[in-house]
């Protein structure tokens, strides 16, 4: 209930899409695969041409992002797997509590934990 315009969710999805090319970029070109077109490997001047092709930023973010990422080896499948388990955890105690469940009562106990890892943070939440 939270987006509650197609303009929200456009921008939700939005930034999605940028989270998804960043992951793209750091694999590419920290693990010096293949370009998309077939034609070398990733460097900084293709990570730049496929973010422009792919983000809704201005020039100035996108090579800020590109450069931030050169500089950051994995953060970016990092952050999206981080994502993925706080969102997988949330959704099986959703399931779990069924209608008692409460999304700011998960977020209240998942944050009053402090810095643990995920795993941590999943079996605590999840623990009956």
């Amino acid at each position: 209930g939270y987006l509650k315009t197609p303009a929200d969710r456009l921008g939700m999805l939005d930034g999605q899409r940028m989270r998804a090319a960043r992951v793209v970029l750091d694999i590419g070109v920290h693990l010096g695969k293949p370009r998309l077109d077939g034609a070398g490997i990733w460097d900084a001047d293709y990570a730049l041409d496929v973010m422009r092709q792919n983000v809704n930023m201005s020039d100035e973010f996108i090579q800020f992002e590109v450069n931030r990422y050169l500089g950051w080896p994995g953060q970016a499948p990092s952050y999206k797997v981080g994502q993925r388990i706080w969102e997988q955890t949330r959704d099986a105690l959703a399931m779990q509590e069924g209608s008692n469940f409460s999304i700011k009562a998960f977020h209240k106990r998942a944050l009053d934990m402090g810095g643990v890892g995920l795993d941590t943070l999943r079996t605590a939440l999840l623990a009956p």
